[in-house]
């Protein structure tokens, strides 16, 4: 039975994951998510509904469009995947329960910002503001995290990478300020440190090896909203053992 959970929560995850792609997709073009059906993005072709199940129809049309024979990019799979994923790891953890959803909530928005981000280096409005709100009133009313940790979550997180931004003069931007706040507000003030110290960790890990291996130069700009969406993730999963493993090691 709990076997059947998980693949039911990763089927789940990929249909979700199908809809992350529409978002990622429309979001930055401005173009409504409900309305006109997919259609491939190069010979306008409507796709049918059998030809766009999550992960099972790119495998069946060997990765191209069935009209025009275009590729179809890798990135919709592997969104769908890890949304799969991602999902069968929050039954693991929490099963079919209102933190689960919750949980699921936040990690679709951290996939969808996540690949925005690496295409435009923005962090869309209509994913952050709204999950502000939607992480306060969840933190009061599903979640174990608490309406005032929650507040204080979401101020740390945003006054953190404000005063970053003020800083470094305009060095980080307010897309991710929201993205850190939106993710306080879900996960409470103690999440927000640990999604802040492996977002720069892993943020400078990559950067720097971009830079040796010529791909980035050393002024280019480098999304950090991925980097941000990864330790929230990890501090969704893991963090209050990493806090407490650190403290332990503490003098």
């Amino acid at each position: 039975m709990y076997s059947l959970g998980l693949v039911g929560a990763f089927v789940l995850g990929a249909v979700v994951g199908s809809f992350a792609n529409v978002c990622i997709y429309r979001l930055p073009r401005r173009q409504s998510l409900i309305a006109p059906g997919s259609s491939c993005p190069f010979c306008l072709v409507r796709i049918p509904p059998w030809h766009n199940v999550p992960l099972l129809s790119f495998l069946l049309l060997g990765g191209r469009c069935a009209a025009c024979q275009a590729r179809i990019s890798w990135r919709y799979p592997l969104v769908e995947g890890l949304c799969g994923l991602l999902y069968a790891g929050l039954f693991w953890q929490w099963a079919f329960s209102p933190q689960a959803a919750v949980a699921a909530a936040l990690v679709t928005a951290l996939l969808i910002v996540s690949f925005i981000d690496l295409d435009y280096q923005i962090v869309p409005d209509a994913i952050t503001l709204p999950g502000i709100g939607a992480g306060l009133l969840a933190s009061a009313w599903l979640t174990p995290v608490g309406l005032g940790n929650a507040f204080l979550g979401a101020g740390l997180g945003g006054g953190l990478l404000l005063l970053v931004a003020l800083l470094s003069r305009g060095g980080m931007g307010g897309g991710d300020i929201k993205l850190l706040a939106m993710v306080g507000a879900f996960l409470g003030w103690r999440a927000v440190l640990v999604t802040v110290f492996l977002g720069a960790l892993s943020g400078a890990v990559v950067g720097i090896a971009l830079i040796l291996l010529g791909k980035k130069k050393r002024k280019e700009p480098i999304p950090f909203g991925p980097f941000l969406s990864l330790g929230a993730l990890v501090a969704l999963f893991w963090g209050e053992r990493l806090l407490a493993w650190y403290f332990r090691l503490s003098p």
